[in-house]
Protein backbone atom coordinates (compact mmCIF):
# COMPACT_ATOMS: atom_id res chain seq x y z
CA UNK A 1 0.00 0.00 0.00
CA UNK A 2 2.81 2.43 0.84
CA UNK A 3 4.35 1.85 -2.59
CA UNK A 4 1.09 2.66 -4.34
CA UNK A 5 0.54 5.79 -2.27
CA UNK A 6 4.09 6.93 -3.06
CA UNK A 7 3.59 6.42 -6.79
CA UNK A 8 0.33 8.36 -6.83
CA UNK A 9 1.82 11.17 -4.75
CA UNK A 10 4.84 11.58 -7.01
CA UNK A 11 2.69 11.51 -10.15
CA UNK A 12 0.45 14.18 -8.65
CA UNK A 13 3.34 16.46 -7.72
CA UNK A 14 4.98 16.11 -11.12
CA UNK A 15 1.77 16.65 -13.04
CA UNK A 16 0.78 19.76 -11.12
CA UNK A 17 4.13 21.48 -10.90
CA UNK A 18 5.42 20.58 -14.37
CA UNK A 19 2.45 22.09 -16.16
CA UNK A 20 3.94 25.49 -17.18
CA UNK A 21 0.84 27.62 -17.90
CA UNK A 22 -0.59 28.82 -14.60
CA UNK A 23 -4.07 28.97 -16.16
CA UNK A 24 -3.88 25.24 -16.90
CA UNK A 25 -2.90 24.15 -13.39
CA UNK A 26 -6.46 23.82 -12.06
CA UNK A 27 -7.41 21.68 -15.06
CA UNK A 28 -4.28 19.57 -14.59
CA UNK A 29 -4.96 19.22 -10.87
CA UNK A 30 -8.44 17.99 -11.68
CA UNK A 31 -7.01 15.42 -14.05
CA UNK A 32 -4.56 14.22 -11.38
CA UNK A 33 -7.35 13.91 -8.85
CA UNK A 34 -9.00 11.37 -11.14
CA UNK A 35 -5.93 9.21 -11.73
CA UNK A 36 -6.38 7.21 -8.54
CA UNK A 37 -9.99 6.55 -9.48
CA UNK A 38 -9.52 5.79 -13.16
CA UNK A 39 -6.28 3.81 -12.90
CA UNK A 40 -5.52 0.75 -10.86
CA UNK A 41 -1.87 1.03 -9.82
CA UNK A 42 0.09 -2.08 -8.93
CA UNK A 43 3.51 -1.08 -7.64
CA UNK A 44 6.51 -3.35 -7.22
CA UNK A 45 5.33 -6.41 -9.15
CA UNK A 46 8.21 -8.91 -9.42
CA UNK A 47 8.67 -10.16 -12.97
CA UNK A 48 12.06 -11.89 -12.57
CA UNK A 49 14.50 -12.98 -9.90
CA UNK A 50 18.13 -13.12 -11.01
CA UNK A 51 21.34 -13.06 -8.98
CA UNK A 52 19.12 -13.15 -5.88
CA UNK A 53 17.74 -9.77 -6.95
CA UNK A 54 14.07 -9.16 -7.66
CA UNK A 55 13.38 -7.18 -10.82
CA UNK A 56 10.15 -5.21 -10.43
CA UNK A 57 7.73 -3.21 -12.49
CA UNK A 58 4.83 -0.87 -11.77
CA UNK A 59 1.57 -1.34 -13.64
CA UNK A 60 -0.87 1.49 -14.40
CA UNK A 61 -4.11 -0.12 -15.58
CA UNK A 62 -7.20 1.76 -16.77
CA UNK A 63 -10.20 0.63 -14.73
CA UNK A 64 -12.89 1.38 -17.28
CA UNK A 65 -11.47 0.24 -20.61
CA UNK A 66 -14.18 -1.43 -22.73
CA UNK A 67 -11.68 -4.00 -23.98
CA UNK A 68 -8.00 -4.96 -23.87
CA UNK A 69 -5.90 -1.80 -23.56
CA UNK A 70 -2.84 -0.96 -25.67
CA UNK A 71 0.31 -0.99 -23.54
CA UNK A 72 3.30 1.31 -23.27
CA UNK A 73 6.27 -0.47 -21.75
CA UNK A 74 8.62 2.24 -20.42
CA UNK A 75 12.31 1.55 -19.66
CA UNK A 76 14.29 4.16 -17.72
CA UNK A 77 17.70 5.56 -18.65
CA UNK A 78 20.88 6.15 -16.66
CA UNK A 79 23.69 4.67 -18.73
CA UNK A 80 22.81 1.13 -17.57
CA UNK A 81 24.48 1.99 -14.25
CA UNK A 82 22.05 4.52 -12.73
CA UNK A 83 18.45 5.69 -12.73
CA UNK A 84 15.31 4.00 -11.47
CA UNK A 85 11.71 3.50 -12.48
CA UNK A 86 10.70 5.98 -9.75
CA UNK A 87 12.66 8.80 -11.43
CA UNK A 88 10.83 8.16 -14.71
CA UNK A 89 7.31 8.99 -13.62
CA UNK A 90 7.14 12.26 -15.54
CA UNK A 91 7.93 10.35 -18.75
CA UNK A 92 4.87 8.13 -18.42
CA UNK A 93 2.38 10.94 -17.70
CA UNK A 94 1.55 11.65 -21.37
CA UNK A 95 0.60 8.01 -21.90
CA UNK A 96 -1.60 7.99 -18.81
CA UNK A 97 -3.35 11.07 -20.11
CA UNK A 98 -3.86 9.28 -23.45
CA UNK A 99 -5.48 6.36 -21.66
CA UNK A 100 -2.86 3.69 -22.32
CA UNK A 101 -1.93 0.99 -19.87
CA UNK A 102 1.66 1.63 -18.76
CA UNK A 103 4.26 -0.81 -17.49
CA UNK A 104 7.22 0.98 -15.87
CA UNK A 105 10.20 -1.39 -15.77
CA UNK A 106 13.33 -1.59 -13.65
CA UNK A 107 16.27 -3.86 -14.43
CA UNK A 108 19.65 -4.91 -13.07
CA UNK A 109 22.07 -1.98 -13.10
CA UNK A 110 25.80 -2.43 -13.58
CA UNK A 111 26.52 -2.54 -9.85
CA UNK A 112 24.30 -5.62 -9.60
CA UNK A 113 25.21 -7.34 -12.86
CA UNK A 114 27.33 -6.22 -15.79
CA UNK A 115 26.21 -6.42 -19.40
CA UNK A 116 24.18 -8.04 -20.86
CA UNK A 117 21.99 -8.39 -17.73
CA UNK A 118 19.92 -5.25 -18.41
CA UNK A 119 19.07 -6.49 -21.90
CA UNK A 120 18.10 -9.91 -20.55
CA UNK A 121 15.86 -8.38 -17.89
CA UNK A 122 13.94 -6.18 -20.31
CA UNK A 123 13.34 -9.12 -22.64
CA UNK A 124 12.01 -11.02 -19.64
CA UNK A 125 9.81 -8.06 -18.71
CA UNK A 126 8.31 -8.22 -22.20
CA UNK A 127 7.68 -11.95 -21.79
CA UNK A 128 5.93 -11.24 -18.46
CA UNK A 129 3.71 -8.58 -20.03
CA UNK A 130 2.73 -10.85 -22.92
CA UNK A 131 2.14 -13.80 -20.60
CA UNK A 132 -0.03 -11.79 -18.18
CA UNK A 133 -1.83 -9.60 -20.72
CA UNK A 134 -5.23 -11.27 -20.40
CA UNK A 135 -5.06 -11.24 -16.62
CA UNK A 136 -4.62 -7.45 -16.59
CA UNK A 137 -6.79 -6.61 -19.63
CA UNK A 138 -3.80 -5.55 -21.73
CA UNK A 139 -3.63 -5.95 -25.51
CA UNK A 140 -0.54 -8.08 -26.21
CA UNK A 141 -0.82 -7.26 -29.93
CA UNK A 142 -0.39 -3.54 -29.20
CA UNK A 143 2.70 -3.22 -27.03
CA UNK A 144 4.81 -0.12 -27.63
CA UNK A 145 8.22 -0.13 -25.96
CA UNK A 146 9.93 3.17 -25.24
CA UNK A 147 12.63 4.75 -23.10
CA UNK A 148 15.26 7.48 -22.89
CA UNK A 149 19.02 7.12 -23.45
CA UNK A 150 20.05 3.70 -22.09
CA UNK A 151 16.30 3.09 -21.92
CA UNK A 152 16.12 3.92 -25.62
CA UNK A 153 18.82 1.34 -26.27
CA UNK A 154 16.98 -1.23 -24.15
CA UNK A 155 13.73 -0.43 -25.95
CA UNK A 156 15.46 -1.18 -29.24
CA UNK A 157 16.98 -4.45 -28.05
CA UNK A 158 13.71 -5.48 -26.39
CA UNK A 159 11.80 -5.01 -29.62
CA UNK A 160 14.46 -6.04 -32.15
CA UNK A 161 16.26 -9.08 -30.76
CA UNK A 162 15.47 -12.43 -32.34
CA UNK A 163 15.11 -15.50 -30.14
CA UNK A 164 18.34 -16.78 -31.67
CA UNK A 165 20.25 -14.06 -29.80
CA UNK A 166 19.72 -16.15 -26.67
CA UNK A 167 19.19 -13.21 -24.35
CA UNK A 168 16.03 -14.35 -22.62
CA UNK A 169 17.26 -17.64 -21.21
CA UNK A 170 16.70 -16.31 -17.69
CA UNK A 171 12.97 -16.61 -18.40
CA UNK A 172 12.30 -19.42 -20.86
CA UNK A 173 8.85 -19.61 -22.39
CA UNK A 174 6.88 -20.27 -25.52
CA UNK A 175 5.61 -16.74 -26.18
CA UNK A 176 6.83 -14.91 -29.26
CA UNK A 177 8.49 -11.77 -27.92
CA UNK A 178 7.03 -9.28 -30.36
CA UNK A 179 6.14 -5.60 -30.02
CA UNK A 180 3.99 -3.39 -32.23
CA UNK A 181 6.32 -0.35 -32.29
CA UNK A 182 9.40 1.18 -30.71
CA UNK A 183 9.83 4.83 -29.68
CA UNK A 184 13.53 5.39 -29.12
CA UNK A 185 14.58 8.56 -27.33
CA UNK A 186 18.27 9.16 -28.14
CA UNK A 187 19.25 5.58 -27.46
CA UNK A 188 22.66 3.97 -28.02
CA UNK A 189 22.69 1.87 -31.18
CA UNK A 190 26.37 0.77 -31.28
CA UNK A 191 27.67 -0.04 -27.79
CA UNK A 192 31.17 -0.85 -29.01
CA UNK A 193 31.53 2.67 -30.40
CA UNK A 194 31.38 3.98 -26.81
CA UNK A 195 34.08 1.71 -25.37
CA UNK A 196 37.13 3.18 -27.09
CA UNK A 197 38.15 6.04 -29.34
CA UNK A 198 36.68 9.54 -29.71
CA UNK A 199 33.19 8.51 -28.63
CA UNK A 200 34.28 6.63 -25.50
CA UNK A 201 31.86 7.14 -22.62
CA UNK A 202 32.56 6.20 -19.01
CA UNK A 203 29.04 4.85 -18.46
CA UNK A 204 29.48 2.31 -21.26
CA UNK A 205 32.89 1.27 -19.97
CA UNK A 206 31.42 0.86 -16.47
CA UNK A 207 28.59 -1.32 -17.80
CA UNK A 208 31.11 -3.69 -19.35
CA UNK A 209 33.53 -3.54 -16.42
CA UNK A 210 36.56 -5.81 -16.84
CA UNK A 211 34.78 -8.47 -18.87
CA UNK A 212 37.41 -10.20 -21.01
CA UNK A 213 34.95 -10.56 -23.90
CA UNK A 214 33.48 -7.08 -23.69
CA UNK A 215 33.78 -6.46 -27.45
CA UNK A 216 31.79 -9.60 -28.18
CA UNK A 217 29.12 -8.65 -25.64
CA UNK A 218 28.98 -5.12 -27.03
CA UNK A 219 28.18 -6.58 -30.44
CA UNK A 220 25.51 -8.86 -28.95
CA UNK A 221 23.71 -5.94 -27.33
CA UNK A 222 24.01 -3.40 -30.17
CA UNK A 223 20.74 -2.76 -32.00
CA UNK A 224 22.56 -2.04 -35.27
CA UNK A 225 23.54 -5.70 -35.43
CA UNK A 226 19.89 -6.81 -35.45
CA UNK A 227 18.51 -4.65 -38.24
CA UNK A 228 16.59 -6.83 -40.69
CA UNK A 229 13.34 -6.91 -42.63
CA UNK A 230 10.21 -7.51 -40.62
CA UNK A 231 11.05 -5.39 -37.59
CA UNK A 232 8.31 -3.28 -35.96
CA UNK A 233 8.15 0.40 -36.94
CA UNK A 234 10.67 2.55 -35.11
CA UNK A 235 10.57 6.26 -34.25
CA UNK A 236 13.84 7.80 -33.07
CA UNK A 237 14.04 11.18 -31.32
CA UNK A 238 17.53 12.66 -31.04
CA UNK A 239 19.12 16.08 -30.61
CA UNK A 240 21.83 16.84 -33.14
CA UNK A 241 24.05 18.38 -30.42
CA UNK A 242 23.78 15.47 -27.95
CA UNK A 243 27.06 15.22 -25.99
CA UNK A 244 26.17 11.95 -24.25
CA UNK A 245 24.92 9.70 -27.06
CA UNK A 246 26.34 10.78 -30.43
CA UNK A 247 23.73 11.87 -32.96
CA UNK A 248 25.51 9.64 -35.47
CA UNK A 249 23.96 6.66 -33.65
CA UNK A 250 20.53 7.84 -34.79
CA UNK A 251 21.74 8.51 -38.33
CA UNK A 252 23.34 5.09 -38.66
CA UNK A 253 20.22 3.39 -37.36
CA UNK A 254 18.01 5.24 -39.82
CA UNK A 255 20.30 4.35 -42.72
CA UNK A 256 20.37 0.66 -41.77
CA UNK A 257 16.58 0.52 -41.27
CA UNK A 258 15.98 2.23 -44.61
CA UNK A 259 18.20 -0.31 -46.38
CA UNK A 260 16.33 -3.17 -44.72
CA UNK A 261 12.96 -1.72 -45.71
CA UNK A 262 11.82 -1.18 -42.12
CA UNK A 263 9.28 1.57 -41.53
CA UNK A 264 11.03 4.21 -39.45
CA UNK A 265 11.27 7.92 -38.76
CA UNK A 266 13.96 10.13 -37.26
CA UNK A 267 12.79 13.27 -35.50
CA UNK A 268 15.84 15.51 -35.17
CA UNK A 269 15.79 18.23 -32.50
CA UNK A 270 17.94 21.07 -33.89
CA UNK A 271 20.51 22.09 -31.30
CA UNK A 272 19.02 19.54 -28.93
CA UNK A 273 21.28 18.01 -26.33
CA UNK A 274 20.70 14.90 -24.18
CA UNK A 275 17.10 15.63 -23.25
CA UNK A 276 16.23 18.86 -21.48
CA UNK A 277 14.18 19.92 -24.49
CA UNK A 278 12.02 23.04 -24.42
CA UNK A 279 8.27 22.95 -23.88
CA UNK A 280 7.71 23.71 -27.56
CA UNK A 281 10.04 20.89 -28.58
CA UNK A 282 8.31 18.45 -26.25
CA UNK A 283 4.89 19.38 -27.63
CA UNK A 284 6.20 18.73 -31.14
CA UNK A 285 7.73 15.41 -30.04
CA UNK A 286 4.55 14.08 -28.48
CA UNK A 287 2.50 15.25 -31.46
CA UNK A 288 4.92 13.30 -33.65
CA UNK A 289 4.61 10.24 -31.41
CA UNK A 290 0.81 10.34 -31.65
CA UNK A 291 1.00 10.70 -35.43
CA UNK A 292 3.57 7.91 -35.77
CA UNK A 293 1.55 5.48 -33.68
CA UNK A 294 -1.64 6.41 -35.48
CA UNK A 295 -0.06 5.61 -38.84
CA UNK A 296 0.56 2.10 -37.60
CA UNK A 297 -2.87 1.45 -36.12
CA UNK A 298 -1.77 2.29 -32.61
CA UNK A 299 -3.81 5.36 -31.87
CA UNK A 300 -4.13 5.91 -28.13
CA UNK A 301 -7.00 4.21 -26.38
CA UNK A 302 -10.07 6.23 -25.49
CA UNK A 303 -8.85 8.44 -22.69
CA UNK A 304 -9.42 6.76 -19.36
CA UNK A 305 -9.00 10.13 -17.66
CA UNK A 306 -10.95 13.09 -18.98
Amino acid sequence: MKGIVRVIAVVAVLAIFCAPPVSAQSERAGWVAQVGNDYRILAGVTYLTANNWEAKMDLYLPRYSPGPTPVVMYIHGGGWVGGSKETSLFSILPYLEMGWAVVNVEYRLGRISLAPAAVEDCRCALRWVIGHAKEYNMDASKIVVTGHSAGGHLSLTTGMLPASAGLERQCPGGEELKVAAIVNWYGITDVGDLLDGPNMKTYAVAWMGSLPNRDEIARRVSPLNYVRAGLPPILTIHGDADPTVPYTHALRLREALDKAGVSNELLTIPGGKHGGFTREQMLKIYASIREFLGKHGLSPASAAVQ
